[in-house]
């Protein structure tokens, strides 16, 4: 089967070649936010507009009114208008809100198309441009599609996507896991194994803390708040460096040594809706557990298996099947009121995950 894989590779750019990243970046914003300024207009005159049309209208203008675009990759003021249809079918689709106007050291990326880069070990070409180290080689092989160039914390990344001819090994492993999702630990599977969260946020909400004030004594445009700013954007990422390794290790070692998964569809939006819980479950990551674990799991061969939303994984009994609707968060230990098993209450709910895989 096909599938297409992107490897994110930290760039390490002179001061030329961040001065081009940074117009790109500037010219993909511009053309992002001139097109949604016409949408709006035209929508607003009873128009039906498109992303191609509105792509045909700046590239007729762009030769007199925006000569400056033609200073970087063709794909910096085009790839946008392709974005901004896609953004406005899934806003009308009701699977997003509406698009929203990008702003500078928010929004820092452009997208290049396969024809307009190459990669040659650890050095990847623009045009324009030349040859920008990356830290590291490419990890797959194929057919490169596309790249991404952003920022991150001041620090500049390709993601290249590639397409790839992936034959799933065939697994005579038929182990069956129940993994359940919690703040305390990040997963408790049905062999008892429990797999603790960095809980990377909780570990540094102080230093954090400190920078953020730091940052707020600053005078606004100072290089000194620049510098601060900066400070506290790579702690942020490392932050997610340190959730996304965990992750990375959790979901690898499950696709690994089992062959079927069963997890619980978490209504994430309405857990960090909740004051009280917010911060613990953005801190553990559920949504990016469940992407990696799904396209692991299809590379594998593997199966996953999403339990229903309402399925009581916590307050049924995985020995009698009897449901105690009296349980609380605070309850750690899950006691059965009908055949008395006392069990802790995260084992038990992955071991009722497991049984729906019979």
């Amino acid at each position: 089967m096909e599938i297409i894989l992107t490897h994110k590779i930290k760039l390490d750019p002179d001061r030329a070649q961040t001065e081009y990243f940074c117009k790109a970046c500037g010219i993909a914003r511009f053309a992002w936010n001139w097109g949604l300024s016409e949408w709006k207009k035209q929508y607003e005159a009873g128009l039906k507009p498109s992303g191609l049309s509105l792509k045909k209208e700046f590239n007729a203008l762009k030769e007199k009114e925006f000569p400056w675009t033609y200073e970087v990759t063709k794909y910096a003021c085009q790839q946008p208008f392709i974005y901004l249809q896609k953004a406005f079918v899934n806003f009308f689709n009701g699977t997003a809100q509406y698009p929203q106007f990008k702003k500078k050291g928010v929004h820092d990326s452009f997208y290049v198309g396969n024809d307009h880069f190459d990669i040659d070990g650890r050095k990847i070409g623009f045009p324009k441009l030349g040859r920008v180290k990356m830290r590291e080689y490419l990890r797959f092989a194929g057919e490169i599609i596309s790249a991404t160039v952003s920022r991150t914390a001041g620090m500049r990344f390709a993601s290249v996507s590639v397409r790839i001819n992936h034959t799933p090994a065939v697994s005579e492993s038929r182990a069956v896991a129940g993994v359940d999702l919690g703040v305390k630990n990040l997963a408790t599977v049905s062999t008892g194994e429990t797999v603790g969260g960095p809980k990377a946020y909780r570990k540094l909400q102080k230093k954090l803390a400190e920078l953020q004030r730091s940052l707020s004594r600053k005078v606004r445009g100072s290089k000194n708040r620049e510098k601060a700013k900066r400070k506290a954007a790579r702690l942020h990422y490392r932050i997610s460096c340190m959730r996304q390794d965990a992750l990375h290790k959790l979901t690898a070692g499950l696709t690994e040594n089992y062959s079927t998964a069963v997890i619980e569809d978490l209504n994430v939006r309405g857990m960090t809706g909740n004051e009280k819980l917010s911060k613990a479950v953005s801190d553990m990551g559920f949504y990016e557990f469940r992407r990696q674990l799904e396209y692991k799991m299809k590379m594998s061969g593997g199966k996953l298996i999403i339990a229903d939303r309402w399925f009581p994984s916590t307050k049924k009994c995985s020995v009698c099947g009897n449901i105690n609707a009296g349980i609380t968060l605070s309850d750690r230990i899950f006691v059965c009121p009908s055949c008395g098993a006392e069990i802790d209450r995260d084992f038990n709910a992955a071991l009722n995950l497991k049984a729906l895989a019979a």
